[in-house]
């Protein structure tokens, strides 16, 4: 589909990863944002729910901001509930080695060989497991310049933070994952690898996305630390 308000195009897209065809909602601007031709890549990765509207609205607004846009749907031609159920052992358990984090790397890998996307300048956004897999994906794919885990669990052991690339994290205060979030920041900073990790007052989980926990000031907060932080180490890096 197009909208010529907000000059963007959109697709829904399949590629191979490994033994299964994954999908994707691809969102190109329809101005190139440099003389080059070229577009950064956005990688934008689902909650438990799966590839929601509001998801795809994500994608649309990093499309709205110039980057070409791929928003997997790491459940397509699935079980959802048993492939939920795997996902989440996987993030507890086996958080680097999962099969989750192995389709991630796929979408990754396509959405870098796309037409008009700089490969050279990759990143990620993710919720909830979204988020778990945005953390995990800049451990152990080098092709990623920066990852913005919303409300998202680390990997296991902690220090394979150690090798990720710069991370904005936005947690809430009323949600486990607050602990994440200061644990995440620690080992970041003790590696000296840049980041803004920020713990929102009050705000709960799911704070980014409309449902009941939606936290406006929170959420919008965010969305301009993370682009700004974006600019910074993708559009500019």
């Amino acid at each position: 589909m197009t909208s010529a308000a907000t000059e963007l195009t959109g697709e829904l897209i399949s590629f191979a990863s490994e033994d299964r065809t994954l999908e994707g909602y691809l969102v190109r601007p329809v101005a190139r944002p440099d003389r080059s031709g070229s577009a950064p890549g956005m990688l934008v990765i689902h909650e438990i729910f799966g590839l929601t509207v509001e998801i795809k609205a994500v994608a649309e607004r990093m499309a709205q901001a110039g980057y070409v846009a791929l928003a997997v749907d790491l459940f397509a031609n699935q079980n959802k509930a048993v492939c939920m159920a795997q996902m989440l052992g996987g993030v507890f358990a086996d958080s680097l080695g999962h099969q989750g984090i192995r389709d991630t790397r796929a979408a990754l890998g396509e959405l870098a060989a796309l037409p008009g996307v700089d490969a050279s300048r990759l990143g990620a956004i993710g919720f909830c497991l979204g988020g778990s897999l945005a953390i995990a994906l800049a451990c152990t794919d080098q092709r990623v310049r920066a990852v913005a885990p919303y409300y998202g669990f680390n990997p296991r052991p902690l220090e394979a933070v150690r090798r990720a690339c710069p991370v904005v994290g936005s947690y809430p205060e009323k949600d486990v994952t607050a602990g994440q979030g200061r644990a995440l920041a620690a080992e970041l900073e003790a590696a000296g690898i840049a980041n803004d990790i920020k713990v929102y007052p009050g705000a709960r989980h799911s704070f980014a996305t409309p449902g009941p926990s939606f936290d406006g000031v929170a959420s919008i907060d965010a969305w301009n630390r993370v682009m700004g932080f974006f600019d910074e180490h993708i559009v500019g890096g």
